[in-house]
């Protein structure tokens, strides 16, 4: 019986394959961050981009600000959403029914900031509304549009090396 229970032992703890596989789950965790952090950084400077083409049209600084305070609130859903998928990965693959649970109260948390923040912003600070979510959409829009053209451009960048 003690037989049965090292070969089951050295079935399963071959260092060689392990330790593969912990490297690759890592190599890609880091590109993933990687992305993602790029992906908040064109977020921030297609709002900067956003705001400063409002000032030009417009004329006045309550408008660009505006455009700059919605762009910020896609960039705070942005961050929140990186940060919350990092934090989701670092539970094992065998609690899908936990990393379920927690995305779907990381999705609500998301959308309750968001909603927040707009409300400070047009309530509160009195910017004008249509600035705002004009702002907010274009910061949004980075996010998936941003991702995609990362993602083709690593692609594109690995193939022609090979």
């Amino acid at each position: 019986m003690s037989k049965d229970v090292g070969d089951v032992q050295q079935q399963c703890l071959t260092p060689p394959e392990n330790a593969a596989i912990i490297i690759t789950l890592f190599d890609v965790g880091a590109k993933e961050k990687k992305i993602a952090r790029q992906v908040i950084l064109l977020q921030m400077v297609v709002t900067l981009i956003g705001a400063s083409i409002a000032y030009s049209i417009k004329g006045t600084s309550q408008f660009a600000i505006a455009v700059l305070s919605g762009g910020g609130v896609a960039v705070v859903n942005g961050t929140l959403l990186a940060w919350r998928m990092v934090r989701a990965a670092l539970h094992p693959a065998h609690e899908a029914h936990h990393q379920l649970r927690l995305m779907y109260f990381y999705a609500a948390e998301r959308f309750l900031v968001v909603i927040v923040l707009l409300y400070l912003c047009i309530a509160v600070l009195k910017l004008s509304p249509l600035a705002l979510l004009g702002g907010f959409v274009i910061g949004q829009a980075v996010l998936p549009v941003g991702r995609l053209f990362l993602s083709s451009f690593k692609t594109e960048i690995v193939t022609k090396n090979v």
